[in-house]
C-alpha cells in the first residue's frame, strides 16, 4: 500500500467515468431513409454500359455525344437496374476527361421499355432498352430464312412495352416479301425493305430525331443496316462504349448518334425471346378496338377462340377488327411456344 501511495503522490491522477471514451458500435448510429436531393444533378441519357460503368450523354453538353461522361451507380441507388436509353441524373466530375468518374444518382420514369426473359420458364425479366420510340425488327427474307416466331414474340414485347414496332426486311434480293409479310398486315405494323440494294430513305425517315432500337437474329444484316445509318459506326461504337475496356462487345447494347438527329440503339443478336412476364390480357390491351370487347369474356378466357374459348367476346367482331383478332391470336399462340424458331 505504501508503494502504491508513493506512486500516487508523484503525480498519478484519479480516474472517473468522465475520462472513459466509448467508441460507438457499428449499429449505434441512427438509421435514416433520407437521401440526398441532388438538386444540382445534370440530366442525361445512358448510351452504353460495361462492367459496372455507364456512359451518359448530358442534355446541355453536346460535346458529350462524342465523349460520354463515364459514371458509376451511386450507393443510394442500390441495385436499381440502369440500361441503355434510361434518363438519369448525374453528379460529380461531369467533365468527361479521361480518368474521371461521375455518379448516377437518379433514374427518371421510363416512357417505354423492351423486356424479355431468358425463356418462358424464367421469372427474371431483363430490360433490353428503355425509352425507345421505335423498335426496328430486322429480319432477313433468306439466308437465314425468316422466323415468324421471332417476329411475333418481338411484336408482343413491343406492344406490351409501349414501343412502336417496325418490321425491317433485309436480303430482299433473295426472296419475295409478300408471303412473309401478309401475316402481319392486319396488326397495322409498318413494313420497310432495307436490303443493301434498297434506298435507305424510308428507314431514315422513321429514325429521324427519334430513339430507335434494333433487334434481330444473328446473321440477318443488322450490323450492315447500322453501318448504313451511322457513318463510321465502328469508330462511333468504340467512342461511346469506352466505359470499361474501351471496346463494344456483342453482349452489350450501345446507342449511336445519327448524323441528322436521333439515336440508334444497337442490341446484341438474340436466339431466344422469352415472354414469361407477359399475359394474354396485356397483348389485347395494346389494341384499342379489342380492349373494351374482352370485358365481356367469361372469367379465365384465354382469348384464343373455339374450341378452347367457345364464348370469347372477340368472336363477335366483324370486318377489320375481326381480321385483327386472327392476327392477334397468332401472337397469343406465340406466347405458348418458344421453340418454333430457335436455332
Amino acid at each position: 500500500m505504501a508503494r502504491s501511495s508513493a506512486r500516487s503522490g508523484r503525480g498519478a491522477r484519479d480516474w472517473d467515468e468522465s475520462d472513459v471514451r466509448v467508441r460507438p458500435g457499428k449499429g449505434s448510429r441512427p438509421r435514416t431513409k433520407d437521401r440526398p436531393s441532388h438538386l444540382d444533378a445534370e440530366t442525361g441519357t445512358v448510351v452504353s454500359r460495361d462492367r459496372g460503368r455507364w456512359g451518359v450523354v448530358l442534355d446541355d453538353r453536346p460535346e458529350t455525344r462524342l465523349r460520354p461522361v463515364v459514371c458509376m451507380r451511386a450507393r443510394e441507388m442500390g441495385r436499381t437496374a440502369v440500361v441503355v436509353g434510361d434518363r438519369v441524373g448525374v453528379v460529380g466530375d461531369t467533365s468527361g476527361r479521361p480518368g474521371t468518374l461521375a455518379r448516377i444518382v437518379r433514374l427518371e420514369e421510363r416512357t417505354s421499355v423492351l423486356r424479355r426473359t431468358a425463356d418462358d420458364t424464367d421469372p427474371y425479366e431483363r430490360v433490353v432498352v428503355a425509352n425507345a420510340d421505335r423498335l426496328l425488327i430486322v429480319t432477313a427474307l433468306a439466308d437465314p430464312p425468316p422466323r415468324a416466331g421471332l417476329v411475333e414474340r418481338t411484336l408482343v414485347a413491343a406492344f406490351v412495352g409501349g414501343v412502336t414496332p417496325v418490321l425491317c426486311l433485309t436480303k430482299t434480293d433473295l426472296a419475295d416479301a409478300e408471303e412473309f409479310t401478309a401475316q402481319f398486315r392486319d396488326l397495322d405494323v409498318e413494313i420497310v425493305q432495307c436490303g443493301v440494294h434498297d434506298p435507305l430513305g424510308p428507314v431514315e425517315e422513321i429514325v429521324h430525331n427519334r430513339v430507335t432500337a434494333l433487334v434481330g437474329h444473328s446473321g440477318v444484316g443488322k450490323s450492315t443496316l447500322v453501318n448504313r445509318l451511322v457513318p463510321d459506326a465502328d469508330r462511333a461504337t468504340g467512342s461511346v462504349s469506352g466505359v470499361g475496356k474501351g471496346r463494344h462487345t456483342s453482349s452489350q447494347s450501345v446507342a449511336l448518334p445519327l448524323p441528322d438527329g436521333g439515336w440508334i440503339i444497337d442490341t446484341p443478336g438474340i436466339r431466344s425471346f422469352g415472354l414469361a412476364h407477359v399475359s394474354p390480357d396485356q397483348v389485347i390491351e395494346a389494341f384499342d378496338d379489342l380492349r373494351d370487347v374482352v370485358a365481356d369474356c367469361p372469367r379465365g378466357c384465354t382469348h384464343m377462340g373455339p374450341p378452347a374459348d367457345p364464348e370469347c367476346a372477340l368472336d363477335t367482331l366483324t370486318g377489320t377488327s375481326a381480321r385483327r383478332v386472327t392476327a392477334v391470336r397468332q401472337l397469343l399462340a406465340a406466347l405458348r411456344t418458344n421453340h418454333d424458331w430457335e436455332s
